[in-house]
């Protein structure tokens, strides 16, 4: 919108206060406010949302792939065959054997249900989900055979376990006696503990060499799943349909959406209808931004006559006014940004503050499954809700406007 030096000069003077007008510039502050936490309220929730989804995705997906091949009956008997099928398969990245079982672990009288997950050692050591988040031990301590086992930091916590403490891990499925079924105790020593980050895998993983699982659990040489990796995990479908002809009738493959389905489902319903509803703060806002200028259309009626008894044109008045409003949503807009974006960076700091002053967990992680509050802006998103800010203002500047524009001059001097 190209503006005359006049109707520069007279916009700027309409967006400061006059004499007896400091009401109208009090309404158009409140406008302006509103639009600036409207514009924070949607990069806040939407850049948590996306932070949310992305830090699960990476997680859950670090520890179990994109996919994993799994045997009937949870055995995988052949599964050298259908390993090299796997990485034969093109768009698979990498397949590893893996072994998962939910068994129970005990120290010092404490019982506490685990989850045993038997990895081949080099993908213990460059797993990217636990490779820099042990908070204590090493896990390349982990060899086969070595009676070392890595544990959650949440199950060491419960349980009270240090690293060198020694968890016994009960397999129900023991050797037969004359007295029935005799469960089967193997006391591992505890070598490292890592903090994923995601809470139902820090209070139940034990971690440990894929062999040392197969002895625990009495199946030779037998695992339970192939865990596989793909170029783009969107089309981890598409790209494992082959492998899956190949395996019918020994496994099934079931890849990250499937095994995560409700999941992220709830989270993709719950963004959106956070967008709509956060939305409604900035229409709102608007509204406010309406009624300033209908008010300042109101207290400026004798000027707009002088001005058009002057030469001034009707487009040019529709420029002035509408230049006002866009202003005061342009400059809501880049406060919200700016509030928006100092929240997200403090973001964890104000939930703790928040949390020392009520006395509340307000980020409890057995509930919200991650241990800190995550964030991740998306350009896109951010783009969308500045440009959906500034359509907003300039629709409520077309009526103010063009009010003012039609303005009679001669009916509003008669009377001066």
């Amino acid at each position: 919108m190209i503006l005359s030096r006049y109707e520069r000069m007279i916009a700027k003077r309409y967006l400061l206060p006059g004499k007896g007008e400091g009401f109208i510039f009090l309404v158009a502050g409140i406008s302006l406010a509103a639009v600036m936490l409207g514009v924070a309220a949607l990069i806040i929730v939407m850049s948590v949302m996306n932070g949310f989804r992305a830090e699960l995705f990476d997680k859950i997906v670090g520890l179990n792939g994109h996919a994993v091949v799994q045997g009937y009956g949870n055995r995988l008997p052949d599964w050298k065959s259908v390993l090299a099928e796997a990485k034969a398969t093109p768009g698979v990245t990498s397949a590893t054997p893996m072994i998962e079982q939910p068994l129970l672990g005990t120290f010092n009288g404490r019982v506490e249900a685990v989850l045993v997950r038997g990895m081949t050692v080099p993908d213990i050591r460059t797993n990217k989900t636990l490779k820099g988040k042990v908070v204590a031990g090493n896990l390349d301590s982990l060899t086969a055979n070595s009676g070392r086992i890595g544990i959650g930091a949440r199950l060491a916590e419960n349980m009270g376990l240090q690293l060198g403490d020694s968890l016994t891990v009960i397999n129900p499925a023991g050797r037969s006696t004359p007295f029935g079924t005799v469960p089967r105790q193997v006391a591992y020593q505890v070598a490292a503990i890592f903090e994923v980050g995601i809470y139902d895998y820090d209070k139940a993983f034990v971690v440990m060499p894929i062999e040392d699982a197969q002895t625990l659990l009495l199946l030779g040489d037998v695992v339970n799943m192939i865990e596989v990796e793909t170029v783009d995990a969107d089309k981890v479908g598409q790209i494992l349909e082959p492998l899956a002809g190949k395996v019918a009738g020994r496994a099934v493959i079931t890849d990250w959406r499937q095994m995560n389905a409700s999941l992220f489902e709830a989270l993709a319903v719950e963004r959106v209808a956070m967008f709509v509803v956060l939305s409604i703060i900035v229409l709102v806002a608007v509204f406010n931004i309406l009624s300033s200028l209908i008010m300042l259309v109101r207290a400026k009626t004798r000027d707009i006559a002088i001005l058009r008894t002057m030469g001034a044109s009707r487009a040019g008045l529709v420029r002035i006014f509408m230049t006002v409003g866009v202003t005061i949503g342009t400059l809501g807009m880049v406060a919200g940004l700016i509030l928006g974006f100092t929240f997200l960076f403090f973001r964890q700091s104000v939930v703790n503050a928040i949390q020392f002053l009520t006395g509340q967990n307000l980020w409890d992680p057995s509930i919200r499954f991650l241990t800190e509050l995550p964030s991740q802006a998306d350009p896109v998103e951010i783009a969308t809700i500045c440009i959906m800010a500034l359509v907003f203002s300039f629709l409520a500047t077309l009526y103010p406007a063009f009010k003012a524009a039609n303005t009679d001059p001669v009916q509003v001097l008669r009377y001066e």
